[in-house]
């Protein structure tokens, strides 16, 4: 039995809490990783895991092992990069997450050009507006929008981008521009039913402040169906830059209200809670970063 293949097979265990998703993360079948776990308790004489209906729960000793292996394993992964120099570029897979929209729009584009710096790293994109469990779907680095659910989180900030009020021009021309928070109540809005979307906002101007519950017209949980509605005349929406910036540079959608201002949104690159960041998460949130500041974001 492999001693690092073991490690490996413990600290993902304990990470997911479940022998399946360990198997999953790794590649393998799950009798392969149980086998692999039984045969480490075995070699140590020690049982480093507790196995109940609610789940699997590392024993103290497990515990300690575990933080060990971890340790282990980061520092191992360090040091093959270290040893293959920077020339020699990034190794292995990369796991990333983000939503849909804003994974085609700003990420994906610019793949091509982290491959050509890392040609030996695979990449794998996990794509969802809602966010998902970053140890369960064995994430390296997930991108996010707006306030952090866990604030335990480890988190860089990494972009900020404007809100706006946005519709199609052919929208205005038939019901009017809006000129207040006021007057979008007349209007019909599309809504993004996701974190950073909703129907309530209160607007800026000066020492002016006024809160305005938009009239839904529809209500969508991707922002590709946001897109598309607003393209297609359902009504006007309050979105983040990101979401629309090029259509709003070929003149597809149209910013109205510009002199009242509405909360800006950050961009996160979230990493793993309880786990070193791996320099090829952190190369490719550096890269993002970079790339972010001349797509609609600023740095």
């Amino acid at each position: 039995m492999d001693r690092f293949a073991a490690m490996e097979a413990l600290v993902r265990v304990v990470d997911t809490g479940s022998f399946s998703a360990a198997a999953r993360q790794l590649g393998v079948g799950q009798p392969a990783v149980s086998k692999v776990i039984a045969q480490l308790e075995e070699r140590l004489g020690v049982r480093l895991l507790l196995r109940s209906t609610r789940g699997l729960a590392p024993t103290e000793a497990g515990l300690v092992f575990y933080e060990r292996a971890r340790r282990s394993l980061e520092e191992a992964n360090e040091a093959d990069l270290a040893a293959t120099g920077a020339g020699a570029g990034l190794t292995g897979r990369l796991r990333f997450s983000a939503a849909v929209t804003f994974a085609r729009l700003h990420l994906i584009p610019h793949l091509p050009l982290f491959r050509e710096a890392h040609p030996a790293l695979t990449i794998e994109a996990i794509l969802d507006d809602r966010n998902i469990d970053l140890i369960e779907e064995g994430v390296d680095v997930a991108f996010r929008m707006g306030r952090l659910a866990d604030s335990a989180a480890t988190a860089r900030r990494i972009g900020v981008s404007r809100r706006m009020v946005l519709g199609a021009p052919a929208w205005f021309e038939r019901h009017g521009e809006p000129l207040r928070p006021a007057d979008l109540r007349g209007h019909a809005a599309v809504i993004y039913d996701q974190g950073g979307g909703g129907a309530s906002w209160t607007f800026r101007r000066g020492t002016e402040e006024e809160a305005v519950t938009l009239r839904e017209e529809v209500r969508i949980t991707a922002a590709e169906g946001v897109r598309e509605a607003v393209f297609a005349g359902m009504g006007l929406c309050v979105a983040s830059e990101w979401m629309f910036q090029p259509d709003l540079d070929q003149g597809r959608v149209r910013q109205v209200m510009k002199d009242w201002v509405l909360p800006s949104i950050d961009l996160w690159a979230v990493f793993p809670t309880g786990r070193q960041a791996s320099a090829k998460a952190r190369a490719f949130a550096g890269f993002v970063a970079e790339r972010i500041g001349k797509t609609g974001f600023a740095p």
